[in-house]
């Protein structure tokens, strides 16, 4: 059964730094785009990073650019997201997503079917 696990959620001040995990199991996040997703309370759930599978090309939402960095770890199986400079609007249940379709090559962060259960980042002022 793949499943994606996010972890390294806590609460940091602002200006601080967070790095999150998202951990695959039951397939290779190595061939897949990966994206990470937020939620802040009150609001729609946006896509804010993409790591694609063919190249390891990666995009980012204006909001976040300069600050957070995608990565992932093809040997541990795992996509991380490095946030610094964290502002209180940073505060959000982050998820990490894909999917297994291949139409185009961001299409894990395009239309990912396979969610975790994300994680809770407060940042307080």
């Amino acid at each position: 059964q793949p499943q994606l696990a996010e972890s390294g959620g806590d609460l940091v001040q602002s200006g601080g730094s967070l790095r999150l995990s998202c951990a695959a199991s039951g397939f290779s996040l190595a061939y897949h785009a990966v994206g990470w997703f937020r939620q802040a309370p009150g609001k729609e759930r946006e896509g804010i990073a993409c790591i694609i599978g063919s190249d390891g090309s990666t995009y980012y939402v204006d909001s976040v650019k300069g600050r957070f960095t995608i990565s992932r770890d093809n040997f541990q199986n795992t996509v991380s997201l490095q946030m610094s400079r964290l502002k209180p609007e940073d505060t959000a249940v982050y998820y990490c997503a894909t999917d297994f379709g291949h139409v185009t090559p961001a299409y894990g962060c395009e239309s990912p079917g396979l969610w975790g259960q994300g994680t809770l980042v407060t940042v307080s002022s």
